[in-house]
């Protein structure tokens, strides 16, 4: 079903069966499979390539030559109908690949609302984004990575399949990412790791002081005490306690499958 106030231009190739919402605007030379639904006021500027079965939200902004919904490039996947689901409000930059998931990863791919996926980013099958992200330009995520909010993955950074990346982490360009980052953390390197706390996007986001200092203080638990990681979980825990911002910080210590980067 097309509503009547969508707008598609006459070269745009629309699939009988897909659903587009009002006030869409579909340009030169876009393709749209016939399981997508695209959701009110969203923009595909031209030559994306919408397949799949694959739900995009509303007032996304999608540029030229991306391409959301496509097959994923495991080769475990025979073609089952997986799926990409797009929150709303995200920017979309050309050339990025969003790629559907797989049965044996739970068979959706996700991105949250409010994110910024720079030129040539690429979300691999079954991986989970947050809200208010931002993806720069090359920026690669692995199969089955999980991004929180308020994360920034700079430029040309690649993030191994199944890691983790906690909220308010800022991943510094050109880095390898191989285990998880735990929140609030900056990661830099390759392999990345931790070389401080995000101050100055947690500032931004309104943390008090008081809560800066208390992450800062698990971030010293764990990074520069020196002691092993049983033996800091009970401290942390005690200034989660405290300071209900560090709880996530905690919490990441049960979350961590890959360990933790050091």
């Amino acid at each position: 079903m097309i509503e009547k106030t969508a707008v598609i231009h006459p070269t745009a190739v629309i699939e009988e069966g897909a659903a587009i919402g009002a006030r869409v605007r579909i340009g030169p030379y876009c393709c749209v499979g016939g399981d997508v639904e695209i959701g009110e006021g969203t923009v595909l500027k031209s030559h994306v390539v919408v397949s799949g079965h694959t739900r995009i939200g509303r007032d996304n902004i999608v540029y030229p030559f991306a391409t959301i919904g496509e097959d994923n490039q495991d080769l475990k996947y025979a073609g089952e109908p997986t799926l990409v689901e797009v929150g709303d409000r995200n920017r979309i930059r050309e050339s990025v690949t969003i790629h559907r998931g797989t049965v044996q990863g739970g068979g959706i791919t996700k991105v949250g609302s409010d994110n910024l996926l720079m030129v040539n980013a690429h979300v691999a099958h079954d991986c989970t984004i947050g809200d208010h992200c931002v993806l720069a330009n090359n920026a690669t995520l692995g199969g089955h990575v999980i991004v929180d909010d308020h994360v920034i993955i700079g430029g040309m950074c690649a993030v191994h399949q199944f890691c983790v990346i906690g909220a308010h982490v800022m991943v510094g360009g050109c880095s390898g990412v191989a285990q998880d980052v735990p929140p609030f953390v900056i990661a830099q390197g390759n392999h990345a790791s931790p070389i401080g706390v995000n101050i100055t996007g947690l500032q931004r986001r309104g943390f008090s002081k008081e809560a800066i200092q208390a992450i800062r203080n698990a971030y010293k638990l764990l990074y520069r005490s020196g002691k092993t990681l049983d033996e800091v979980r009970p401290e942390i825990a005690e200034i989660a306690t405290a300071h209900a911002e560090v709880k996530p910080f905690y919490e990441f210590l049960a979350r961590s499958t890959r360990g933790l980067i050091r």
